[in-house]
């Protein structure tokens, strides 16, 4: 059996056995999870002393590139009250190191795994070399197996499996000047369908063996995905529902004797407020899209591995029949998810599962139960936990990337950050809205528009990574705000299809599937109701204080993402007479940061009623 499992483990016979399987459907009426979860411990009621194989999973998910330990609001991790500098890719490896060799010394065998958007989105250090710099990281610091996520397609299929396959660049070659040989991990795709074959563009499945038990991994983005990429890069594929999928996989490896079972899932959850912070390991008041995910998965997978909203947790709620654990660690390298479980072999299921959150601290300890700072207040860093291995990958991606990080290009008079105000403006939104509306003056531009999931940092105006003075900006730091280099483009709208854009920001309108407030540039004004009616939200609707005409023709600049219809927004990929501006959205927000020194934007722009 156990060669027939090794030879299910390769895609094609899998593809092929899977192609008869009907689809199972989602499992009615699970019971909703209780208002309180702590860090969690599931036991699944086998007989005190089976024969069991202990093993242990360490996960992680939403690495994003994060190279280097971040930097500004987001170099700590805010938990049960405290704030503890964390990530970098030196200390996440050291971190996994220590973690491996306390479950070997208890006799457990690690299988490191994760949950997808490892690449995209990235800071410069990665980014500028089509995210080659991360997945050699993750090689090396020994990842396995992981799901894909969301951006994993941010410059399109092809160039998903070139990072998995190996190979130059097509455009760029290999800029650092050696092979790039793809990731030694497996990236599983089981719901990004080819819509030629009808079958996955990756592997769907993979198969580990713990002391000679089989355990099957099923990996998914969320269903979602078409919504939130750039359409251009996903025209050949579409992504099958996260539940229907999961169970189809899941019910193979069933079928070929693999009970015990992971699902890598790109779609999450996230804790409720309270006082003091959540913890790391808490799951306090959970909601989300997962809950309804895990109420109808097979009881076979015992483990979800999620992603997708950046927070962490760990939780126990109810799949079809029974009980799942599901996590998250965050984002950026900063939490690693230590997760101890057996298997009885005799059955080949779980027996139990614990899991909890361990951060990768980066500081130095200043013996009072706080973390030491330099002059300018940024948080050392601890040269005793930098995993020397992973810091020669990372210093050669960072020394052929300095010249160009580390140019300053304009400066700001103080913080911009992306907190909303209650109508969902943010300071930063604006002005990168006003930069693209600069930007594209010569094309006659009225007005600009910005999606908020594309603004990835804040601007602290003490972040000095290249020494520069306090209100410095870097190119670096810029690209770190609009990482994604995405074309400007304006293009014709009329009023009444301009409102409709912005009445779309509501879920439910026209196919929108969660509440995005776009930014929007100076002299644009509105108000939007909350308890109107969908499509009939938007009020007060003026440019430089003169009401927006239904009939009258306006032109208006977003990125090429948008104008798409990325996001949810159709409407916007209605317009007429695209023209698009030389260069990228960043050099638009470069271009505005070197005029002059650029302040907060006044977040006067929308404003909301009940």
């Amino acid at each position: 059996m156990k060669r027939v499992l090794r030879h299910l483990a390769a895609p094609a016979l899998a593809l092929a056995v899977v192609a008869a399987l009907p689809i199972a459907r989602q499992a009615p009426g699970a019971a909703a999870p209780p208002a309180e979860f702590k860090p969690v411990s599931v036991s699944y009621g086998f007989p005190q002393g089976s024969k069991v194989a202990k093993g242990q999973f360490l996960s992680y998910n939403d690495f994003h590139g994060a190279i280097d330990p971040p930097s500004g609001s987001g170099a700590v991790v805010n938990a049960s009250g405290t704030s503890t500098p964390a990530g970098g890719v030196e200390y996440l490896a050291t971190y996994l190191k220590k973690l491996r060799a306390e479950a070997k010394a208890e006799g457990r065998q690690t299988l490191t795994v994760g949950a997808g958007d490892l690449v995209g989105a990235s800071p410069l250090v990665s980014a500028a070399f089509h995210d080659e710099p991360t997945i050699e990281l993750m090689n090396q610091v020994g990842l396995q197996v992981s799901s894909v996520g969301n951006h994993e397609f941010d410059e399109g299929v092809d160039e998903l499996i070139r990072l998995q396959r190996g190979g130059c660049h097509p455009t760029d070659g290999c800029q650092d000047g050696d092979p790039f040989y793809g990731a030694k991990f497996t990236y599983l795709a089981a719901n990004t369908i080819n819509n030629k074959t009808g079958l996955p563009i990756l592997p769907p499945i993979e198969i580990k063996f713990i002391d000679g038990v089989p355990v099957g991994f099923i990996g998914l983005t969320l269903e979602g995905t078409a919504g939130i990429v750039n359409p251009a890069g996903i025209k050949n594929v579409h992504f099958a529902p996260e539940i229907e999928t999961a169970n189809k996989w899941s019910n193979l490896l069933k079928l070929f004797g693999v009970k015990a079972q992971v699902l890598l899932l790109h779609q999450g959850g996230q804790q409720g407020s309270a006082t003091p912070t959540p913890g790391v390991s808490d799951c306090t008041n959970f909601s989300g899209p997962v809950i309804d995910i895990v109420k109808g998965l097979n009881p076979e997978i015992g483990l979800v591995v999620s992603g997708h909203t950046h927070r962490f947790y760990s939780c126990s709620l109810p799949n079809s029949t029974g009980t799942s654990v599901v996590t998250s660690a965050g984002t950026n390298g900063q939490l690693i998810t230590d997760i101890d479980y057996s298997i009885d072999k005799r059955s080949g299921k779980f027996a139990e599962i614990t899991a909890h959150n361990v951060i990768v601290e980066n500081g130095v300890s200043d013996g009072a139960g706080g973390w030491k700072k330099d002059a300018a207040g940024v948080y050392l860093k601890n040269p005793d936990t930098v995993d020397a291995g992973a810091k020669k990958i990372a210093d050669k991606y960072r020394t052929a990337v300095a010249p160009i990080a580390n140019k300053i290009v304009g400066s700001i008079t103080a913080d911009i950050t992306r907190t909303a105000t209650a109508a969902g403006e943010t300071p930063l939104g604006d002005v990168i809205a006003d930069g693209q509306l600069a930007y594209t003056k010569s094309s006659n531009a009225q007005i600009a528009l910005m999606n908020p999931g594309g603004i990835r940092a804040d601007f602290d105006a003490e972040a000095s990574a290249g020494g520069e003075a306090v209100g410095q900006i870097t190119y670096g730091e810029a690209f770190t705000v609009q990482p994604f280099n995405n074309l400007v483009v304006t293009q014709t709208l009329t009023g009444a299809q301009l409102k409709d854009a912005l009445e779309q920001q509501f879920t439910g309108y026209k196919g929108q599937t969660t509440t995005k407030m776009l930014q929007v540039s100076a002299g644009l004004t509105y108000t939007w109701s909350a308890s109107a009616a969908l499509g009939s939200k938007i009020t007060e609707l003026k440019l430089n204080g003169v009401a927006i005409d239904p009939a009258t023709n306006y032109q208006v600049t977003t990125n090429d993402f948008l104008a798409n219809g990325g996001d949810g927004f159709t409407v916007l990929a209605t317009g007429t007479g695209r023209t698009t501006a030389p260069g990228f959205d960043i050099d638009a927000l470069v271009a505005y940061l070197g005029a002059a020194p650029v302040a907060p934007g006044d977040t006067k722009r929308i404003s909301t009623i009940a």
